[in-house]
């Protein structure tokens, strides 16, 4: 029986995603070259990997001429908060708190983040006090 397939992103997809989150619609050999600043992958690679984040639900193509042009079908933020949960269910049994809590335990936060995280705690709507 075949392992079950992730939703979550790999390095290499994450790598692509943000070219085309920042490019928009793209071919295959525009994205290589969008990858030129960081760690070089093939043009197959490219390609191999586009087609996985297809199958994902991440990314579409539409045919022009001969080639296939890319466009990410998820947004950033929206990704971003997919990982989240995951990362939430996997490690931190669904508890936010758990994973508040680890995160301000690991002592490289600093004051600012720290006074940022508070600010948006103090700003969340009481949803237990408010009755409508």
């Amino acid at each position: 029986m075949p392992p079950k397939r992730s939703n979550t992103l790999t390095e290499a997809e994450l790598r692509l995603m943000k070219v085309l989150w920042d490019r928009g619609e793209s071919a295959v050999s525009d994205l290589v070259s969008g990858l030129a600043d960081t760690v070089p992958l093939a043009y197959t690679s490219v390609l191999t990997t586009i087609r996985i984040l297809e199958k994902k639900g991440y990314v579409s193509h539409r045919q022009e001429g001969r080639a296939f042009l890319y466009s990410p079908c998820v947004a950033e933020d929206d990704a971003g908060k997919s990982e989240v949960r995951q990362l939430l269910q996997r490690f931190f049994g669904n508890s936010r708190e758990r994973l508040l809590l680890s995160l301000l335990g690991d002592n490289e936060i600093t004051a600012e983040e720290l006074q940022r995280l508070k600010d948006a705690i103090a700003s969340t709507p009481d949803e237990m006090g408010e009755e409508a």
